[in-house]
């Protein structure tokens, strides 16, 4: 099969018309990204913020132009819109601040069909093992009995494919939605799955955006009890992002004991209890550290902030993971402690802690019905 080329595709979009009909999608400036991996295209094209539907036309086009190259396997185009300089923001809170706009409004029910429970793992920064802990708790839940996926939310670091040792590219339904990949008995879903490991996302905000909804809303989950999702670390655009277009049933907060971790931590929460999303619990990871030569035990990090702070803001705790070589060596080789070594230590820690997230989950605890928020943003 011929390799498809970056080159390629801009030339045979030369053949397309933008929205005006007459100048070239290669020369309109609305093209804003063409990348291809493994037979697969991804286009980006910036739309109008104000009527971005109105590029729909647009979009079909561009899609059936690149289906047609020799030797492209599927086809991704995302739409993406931006606010321009200069442009005002809506505005009309009542007191004169800027508010974003309202979400389109969409049927009732599930905003993801077939899935009851979206759960955000987050931090307030990076380092303090949020992948792992995602990870293990998807595992854990999922051997609780539970229908389980997780979405690596993380586009500018994935790291869901090596963690849970996934090395191929998911598949694609006839209708066009990808098909995640399981393993450990967990759907997963990653941008790492569509480029190479050592590829790096050089990618302007609203395509990270576009990039998210896709993976969210073209992916084929259900059946899902719970998706997990990998949050990356801050309290960004992702956060907001997924906060305002999915009713998150919960965010569990991952933090190191020290203090600088914990001030982190402390944003995080206070910024998904602003956007209105339940906090399920706070988990203290790298606790402390046992040494497997002479049982000492070390608090290299501290211990117990996390629990405190926690007790603090009034949230959950949902309980404490060990600094230890056989998780970082299990992560690191694609087999979650949680699958690997169900009865150890380090395993039934994260399985405390996916009970927990759990029980608040059933009925007559965090509902599953709970709309996404409208959001006000003050200067």
């Amino acid at each position: 099969m011929p390799m498809v080329s970056k080159e390629k595709v801009i030339a045979v979009l030369a053949n397309v018309t933008a929205q005006d009909g007459k100048t070239p999608m290669s020369e309109s400036g609305a093209l804003q990204g063409v990348s291809v991996r493994e037979g697969k295209v991804f286009v980006a094209i910036q739309a109008d913020q104000g009527n971005p539907g109105a590029m729909e036309g647009v979009r079909k086009a561009v899609d059936e132009a690149v289906r047609g190259i020799e030797g492209v396997t599927d086809v991704f185009v995302t739409l993406t819109a931006e606010l321009q300089p200069g442009s005002t923001p809506q505005r009309g809170d009542g007191h004169g601040q800027p508010r974003q706009k309202a979400p389109p409004k969409r049927p009732d029910g599930d905003p993801i069909p077939g899935v009851k429970h979206i759960v955000a793992v987050a931090s307030g920064k990076g380092g303090v093992g949020k992948s792992t802990t995602s990870a293990n708790i998807a595992v854990a839940l999922a051997a609780l009995g539970l229908k389980v996926g997780i979405l690596d939310a993380d586009i500018y670091g994935p790291s869901m494919p090596r963690l849970l040792g996934i090395k191929t590219k998911p598949d694609v339904t006839a209708d066009g939605q990808l098909m995640p990949i399981s393993n450990h008995g967990v759907k997963v879903i990653s941008i790492g799955m569509l480029v190479d490991e050592d590829t790096p996302m050089v990618w302007r905000g609203p395509m990270v955006m576009s990039a998210l909804t896709q993976l969210l809303r073209e992916v084929a989950w259900a059946p899902l009890d719970v998706l997990v999702v990998d949050m990356p670390p801050g309290t960004g655009d992702t956060q907001l992002t997924m906060s305002q277009n999915v009713p998150l049933s919960g965010a569990v907060i991952v933090s190191t004991p020290q203090d600088l971790a914990l001030l982190d931590a402390r944003r995080g929460i206070a910024m998904f209890e602003r956007v209105h999303v339940p906090i399920l619990g706070v988990v203290e990871n790298m606790s402390y550290f046992i040494c497997p030569k002479c049982g000492e035990r070390s608090e290299i990090f501290a211990h117990g902030g996390a629990r405190q702070e926690a007790e603090k803001m009034k949230v959950p705790f949902l309980g404490e993971v060990p600094l230890d070589m056989a998780i970082r060596e299990l992560s690191d080789s694609g087999n979650p402690v949680v699958a690997a070594d169900p009865q150890s230590p380090h395993a039934q820690a994260y399985m405390a802690i996916a009970r927990r997230v759990l029980e608040a989950l059933e009925p007559g605890g965090i509902s599953s019905s709970r709309k996404a928020p409208m959001f006000v943003v003050e200067s």
